[in-house]
C-alpha cells in the first residue's frame, strides 16, 4: 500500500469521524441552544443534553439564574437587562449566549369590529377623464404628466388637504389663463408640474381632467390596546386604495364601533367577506397616525371592551410561538365579539419585522359554518397560544378559505410605538 493510499483512508477516516462528531447529541444538544435568548420576566427554559452541562452567568447582579443538573440546563428570567451565559463541558468553555430579560409586558386583546375613516395626505389621483372642449377630448392631467396614486398636496404653494381645496385654483385660472402649479407626491418623492384646465365645451365649466379622492373608509377588527398608554393596533396589514392599489399615505383619520350585518361566506377561489356598517351613533373611539404594513395605529379617546377577555394578557415574541392549538378573537355577527379555535400551523422566528410570519387554519366547527373559514373583515383578529397574544390574522388563502397568514404582536408593537425592549436596554447601559 503506497502513501497516497494510506493519505486517502487517514482522510477518509477523520472525514466520516467529523460527520459523526458533528451528528452526535450532544453536539446536536449545544448547536440547538441560540447564540442569543430573550426572555420575559419568570419566564423559564430548559435544554437537555446527553452530557453534564455547567454555566456561569458574567454579572455581579444577574439578571437570570442558573440550574444544572446531569442531563439539562435551567434558565429562568429573575428582572429586566442583560447578561452573558458561558456554557461549559468538562470545564472547557464552548459557548457564550446572549441572554435579554424584558419586563413582563401586558396588552388588552381586542377582537371588536371597527369602522375606519383615513383622510389621505393630499388628494389621491385615482383616474383620469377626457374633458371635451372645442379643439378635441383631452385630459389636462395626463397632459401635465399627473399618473394614477400621485398625491397632489400643494396647488400654487397652497396647502391642499381636501377636495373642495381645489375648485378655486381650477375656476381662477381658467380666467386668468395662468397655469397651476402643482406639488406632486409619487413614491416617496415630490416633484412638481404645470396644468392648465381646459373648458367643457357643453357645461363651459373648466377642468382638470383628474378622478380625485380624499378619504377612505372600511372595517376591520381590532388587535390590542395598551392600557396604560392607550395605544392601540388593528387590521395587521395595510390599507391600500381600491382604485390605485397603493397603500394609502395618512393624514389622519379615525375609527370608530360597527356592526356586523351580514356574512358572505368564502370557498375555493372566492374569499368571504364580513359585511357591517358604521354603529348608528359613530362615535369615535380613536385616532389613526399611521397605516403601515403591519396594520393601522393610533390612541383611543374612547374605553372599550369585547366582553370575552378585558384583561391584560402577556405577549409572546415571534421565537416563543410553536405549532399547534391556539384561538382568535373576532366578530361575525352585530357587535359580539366571539372566542373560536384555530391551530397554528407554522412559525417563523423572525429577527426583523415582515409580515406574513403565522400560518393558521380555522379548526373551530361554529365558524367554518358561519364564514368558511377567514373573510375579509376579520383582518386584525388576535390570536391566543397559551393565555399570550401571538398576533393577528391578516390574509386568507384565496384557494383554501379556512387558512391564512398572521403577523407577529412585536411588530405590530413596534409600529404603535411601543418599546418592549426599553427596561432591558436601560438596565444594560
Amino acid at each position: 500500500m503506497n502513501a497516497e493510499t494510506i493519505r486517502k483512508i487517514i482522510g477518509a477516516f477523520l472525514l466520516v469521524s467529523l460527520i459523526a462528531i458533528g451528528l452526535s447529541k450532544p453536539i446536536k444538544d449545544y448547536i440547538r441552544i441560540p447564540k442569543q435568548l430573550v426572555m420575559f420576566e419568570g419566564e423559564t427554559l430548559r435544554f437537555t443534553s446527553a452530557l453534564p452541562v455547567q454555566a456561569s452567568v458574567k454579572s455581579n447582579r444577574p439578571s437570570v439564574e442558573v440550574a444544572e443538573r446531569s442531563q439539562s440546563l435551567s434558565i429562568q428570567a429573575k428582572e429586566s437587562g442583560e447578561d452573558d451565559m458561558i456554557l461549559q463541558m468538562a470545564g472547557l468553555p464552548i459557548k457564550q449566549v446572549n441572554v435579554k430579560v424584558l419586563s413582563d409586558y401586558k396588552v388588552i386583546p381586542g377582537g371588536q369590529s371597527i369602522g375606519v375613516k383615513l383622510n389621505t395626505l393630499g388628494v389621491l389621483v385615482v383616474g383620469h377623464h377626457l374633458v371635451e372642449t372645442e379643439q378635441g377630448k383631452k385630459s389636462p392631467g395626463e397632459i401635465a404628466g399627473i399618473q394614477v396614486g400621485d398625491m397632489i398636496t400643494k396647488i400654487n404653494g397652497k396647502k391642499i388637504e381636501n377636495m373642495s381645496d381645489i375648485s378655486p385654483f381650477i375656476q381662477e385660472s381658467g380666467k386668468t389663463g395662468k397655469p397651476l402649479n402643482l406639488e406632486i407626491s409619487r413614491d416617496n418623492r415630490t416633484f412638481e408640474t404645470k396644468l392648465i384646465p381646459l373648458k367643457d365645451k357643453h357645461d363651459h365649466a373648466y377642468r382638470i381632467g383628474l378622478y380625485i379622492r380624499d378619504s377612505a373608509a372600511g372595517i376591520g377588527t381590532m388587535t390590542f390596546y395598551d392600557p396604560i398608554s392607550k395605544k392601540y393596533g388593528a387590521l395587521g396589514h395595510v390599507i391600500s386604495d381600491m382604485d390605485t392599489k397603493k397603500p394609502i399615505v395618512v393624514q389622519d383619520g379615525q375609527i370608530m364601533k360597527s356592526m356586523v350585518t351580514s356574512i358572505e361566506k368564502g370557498s375555493t377561489g372566492n374569499p368571504g367577506e364580513k359585511l357591517a356598517r358604521f354603529s348608528s351613533d359613530k362615535e369615535v373611539i380613536g385616532n389613526i397616525t399611521n397605516n403601515s404594513p403591519f396594520g393601522i395605529f393610533g390612541t383611543l379617546s374612547k374605553p372599550i371592551q369585547n366582553g370575552v377577555l378585558d384583561k391584560a394578557i402577556p405577549i409572546a415574541l415571534s421565537h416563543q410561538v410553536k405549532e399547534g392549538k391556539a384561538k382568535i378573537l373576532t366578530v361575525v355577527e352585530d357587535d359580539k365579539v366571539e372566542e373560536f379555535d384555530i391551530e397554528i400551523v407554522s412559525s417563523v422566528p423572525q429577527k426583523f419585522p415582515a409580515t406574513k410570519g403565522i400560518v393558521v387554519k380555522v379548526t373551530d366547527p361554529r365558524l367554518l359554518k358561519k364564514t368558511g373559514g377567514i373573510v375579509q373583515g376579520m383582518s386584525g383578529s388576535p390570536i391566543i397560544q397559551d393565555g399570550k397574544l401571538v398576533g393577528a390574522v391578516t390574509h386568507v388563502f384565496v384557494n383554501d378559505p379556512t387558512s391564512g397568514y398572521g403577523v407577529h404582536i412585536e411588530w405590530m408593537l413596534n409600529e404603535a410605538g411601543i418599546d418592549i425592549y426599553a427596561n432591558s436596554a436601560q438596565k444594560a447601559s
